[in-house]
């Protein structure tokens, strides 16, 4: 998520709106968990269904008829309601992420749905269960398959479209403040960002699980105003001046006790010095554009702790503790501790709609796909 997406510069094709066809996929065309070649359609396989496909990097996304696949012994089937857009869904398809797939495949790492159908050897969760799950890819499609180690029950009193909201922001907010900053009861939390998706769970599990006080910083006024009504206890408006003597006035010399930075370049080091006598600041990500160097004096200095969060790595380094952030943050929700916030909804034939309205920041909080 760390390159930044300028509009200006996006070729004329990403400003269309795709146009849904239908067609089956040929062997050659296999790709990711849910693919199979169309000789095999009619042998007791589930319907056709929709998915979004990148087949061409930079260009927009075709929504396309595909057959299933049979699942796997430990693998499960599932019927999305709703699907997560993130930065780095449309980094992969203009092949700025980390990971590369072969052309062409389905983006999306994040859903909420029913269970389909299950392999013999699941044993986790059954036919009708409602379900939150990541995947590396093919979650924006009206059905994925995937490992049933890769899902997690819904609680009857969370409804499907929050729930779609949990996994990435939520569980990149419990692992950044609650493992990673250890935030405690009463401390003063900077948060950059704020406004954004998970900016906003941040402040809602800092502020209403770990009892903290968050000063939320966002480059509008009105994405201020929506941080303070989100929990922030107080709020700087950074595109009017300096962050770190917005700060000062509200802490005083002290300064804040952790900085959790999304933004990177300037902002990144106005946080940084903003900590107070052994603060610690988390980075998850570079939303401005810009990596700073960090000014190891300042460490030193003040004994400040500086640390990183990749939330997708701790699914392959350590999987109990991501799975117990999405434990946690469905046990919260549940228990109406956090109130994950949808800043916009489109249906799978305006994905590339729903792209360009995440790459112009034109919503704040978290953009679904509807896929019913």
């Amino acid at each position: 998520m760390a390159a930044r997406l300028c509009v200006r510069c996006l070729p004329p094709a990403w400003l269309c709106r795709c146009k849904p066809h239908s067609s089956l996929r040929s062997p050659h065309l296999q790709h990711g968990p849910f693919f199979l070649p169309s000789r095999l359609a009619g042998q007791g396989q589930c319907r056709h269904y929709r998915a979004a496909l990148c087949k061409e990097l930079k260009q927009p996304l075709a929504i396309e008829e595909v057959v299933p696949r049979p699942v796997g012994p430990q693998e499960v089937r599932v019927d999305i309601h709703f699907c997560g857009i993130n930065f780095a869904d449309i980094l992969v398809c203009r092949g700025q992420y980390q990971e590369k797939p072969p052309l062409p495949f389905t983006p999306g790492m994040e859903f909420s749905g029913a269970v389909l159908e299950t392999g013999v050897d699941v044993s986790t969760v059954k036919k009708g269960d409602r379900v939150i799950g990541v995947s590396s890819l093919s979650a924006m499609a009206e059905q994925c398959i995937t490992d049933q180690k890769t899902l997690w029950r819904v609680p009857e009193n969370v409804s499907l479209q929050d729930a779609a909201v949990l996994p990435v922001s939520y569980g990149t907010a419990i692992l950044a403040a609650a493992h990673r900053a250890r935030i405690q009861p009463g401390e003063t939390v900077l948060v950059t960002a704020a406004a954004g998706a998970t900016g906003l769970a941040v402040i809602d599990v800092a502020t209403n699980v770990l009892q903290a006080k968050v000063i939320a910083a966002a480059g509008s006024d009105e994405k201020c105003k929506l941080a303070m009504q989100r929990g922030a206890q107080s709020s700087v408006n950074y595109s009017q001046g300096s962050l770190k003597e917005a700060v000062r006035k509200l802490v005083g010399s002290g300064g804040v006790n952790v900085a959790i930075d999304m933004v990177g370049g300037d902002i990144f080091l106005e946080s940084l010095r903003s900590l107070a006598w052994e603060g610690r600041i988390v980075v998850l990500g570079f939303a401005g554009g810009n990596i700073a160097s960090l000014p190891s004096n300042l460490l030193l200095l003040k004994n400040i702790s500086a640390m990183g969060l990749f939330w997708g790595r701790y699914q392959h380094q350590d999987f109990a503790r991501f799975s117990e952030s999405m434990a946690s943050a469905l046990q919260y929700c549940q228990q109406g501790l956090i109130h994950p916030h949808t800043g916009a909804v489109f249906k799978l034939e305006k994905i590339n709609d729903a792209f360009l309205h995440v790459m112009q920041r034109k919503s704040t909080g978290k953009v679904l796909l509807s896929l019913k």
